[in-house]
């Protein structure tokens, strides 16, 4: 298996990455939405939203 970051092989530590740092840039990657899973939007009704 390769680090989806680097494409280095994964350490067992840190599976599927192969680094604290490849884990991190992942994470990161995660919390900037820069990932994104993807799924039907909800319409939210009028009283729904505040």
């Amino acid at each position: 298996m390769t680090c989806p970051i680097c494409k280095r092989p994964a350490q067992d530590a840190y599976k599927p990455f192969c680094s604290k740092r490849c884990s991190d840039v992942d994470l990161q990657r995660w919390l900037t939405n820069r990932y994104a899973v993807p799924g039907e939007t909800e319409d939210l009704a009028d009283d729904e939203v505040d």
